[in-house]
């Protein structure tokens, strides 16, 4: 599962699905569309597919060390080091600089490690999915959708969040994405092949609205990345006791349509095999007949149980992005 979920309006969230139109495979279909591609694109392109064959052919130990040093080379050239540190203070006030400077460092090498991670996805079937993914509240889940309303597994930046969604359809339960498109159209299209390749369909965030009810009608699970800042049009919750916009619109989908929700994770776990904690437990759904106060309510939650999560092995977030850039309106 990648990036954020789109901040849809009540509305939106309720579309409904076109007559016939019942399984997921139909509710995640998108007509492709005619790109012309930049050099600058196309170059960025046989990079990363070189980059990727180079990495699926080393031994996944091998694999495992070159993506960590990678990344370590990255935090020495200081880059986006300002924004992890500056987030870091702001987590962890209480911490002192030594700690977030080995936390910063770590994160850098937990990048480097999950990119290549992510660029050897060519190479696993399900078998491989499973062998390096160990699941938590499974039949919880699995006991969700036995009410038939579909569920919405609800994850961060923390961990590998493809690996999460990969270990779902690998055990042989439907799954789409939200996602978001990236610019590079044929770096996207790579990227959409490997999900398609785990049996995880994409939904592009411009597609939400009206997929999102279609996929959780046909009992199947959408996955959202949630806890991307959401700029104005987000509300604002609780975040490691500081306000943070939040999209929310995995809480209005769970609220309009009765759908089950999942507090998700991917840890990746300590060792030297490369083995995952997929952790899901359902959130519980308070209705006050106010859709703003339940939806903020469970919006604030969802980031609460991250956060929780975070704390257990924070070098595993995301720290790269500015959680609280916005400030709430005064």
């Amino acid at each position: 599962m990648q990036d954020s979920a789109s901040n849809l309006s009540a509305s939106e969230a309720i579309a409904s699905p076109a007559a016939g139109d019942s399984s997921l495979a139909t509710a995640v279909a998108e007509k492709p569309r005619v790109h012309k591609h930049s050099r600058t694109h196309k170059a960025e392109y046989a990079l990363t597919r070189t980059l990727e064959k180079a990495v699926s052919a080393m031994p996944e130990r091998a694999a495992d060390v070159f993506g960590a040093n990678i990344g370590r080379a990255v935090y020495r050239m200081g880059i986006r080091r300002d924004v992890v540190e500056d987030n870091l203070r702001l987590a962890f006030p209480e911490k002192d600089d030594k700690w977030r400077a080995a936390i910063a460092r770590k994160a850098y090498e937990h990048l480097g490690r999950e990119a290549t991670a992510m660029m050897r996805l060519s190479k696993l079937d399900s078998r491989g999915v499973i062998e390096r993914t160990i699941p938590s509240g499974w039949d919880q889940m699995e006991a969700a959708l036995g009410e038939g309303r579909g569920v919405l597994l609800v994850t961060g930046h923390y961990g590998n969040w493809e690996i999460a969604a990969a270990a779902v359809a690998a055990r042989g339960v439907p799954i789409a994405a939200i996602v978001r498109r990236q610019g590079n159209r044929l770096v996207d299209e790579r990227l959409q092949e490997l999900r398609r390749k785990l049996g995880v369909e994409t939904i592009y965030q411009s597609q939400a609205s009206t997929r999102v009810p279609r996929v959780l009608r046909a009992n199947g699970v959408v996955g959202i990345v949630g806890d991307q800042d959401a700029r104005r049009s987000g509300i604002f919750v609780p975040f490691f006791g500081r306000p943070a916009s939040t999209h929310r619109g995995p809480a209005l989908f769970a609220l309009r349509l009765s759908a089950p929700v999942f507090s998700c994770i991917a840890r990746r776990l300590p060792g030297r095999e490369v083995k995952y904690e997929v952790a899901g437990e359902r959130v519980d759904v308070t209705r006050t007949g106010d859709l703003e106060t339940d939806v903020t309510a469970l919006t604030a939650e969802l980031a609460r149980r991250l956060e929780r999560q975070v704390r257990l092995a924070p070098e595993q977030y995301f720290w790269f992005h500015r959680r609280w850039k916005s400030s709430p309106p005064r």
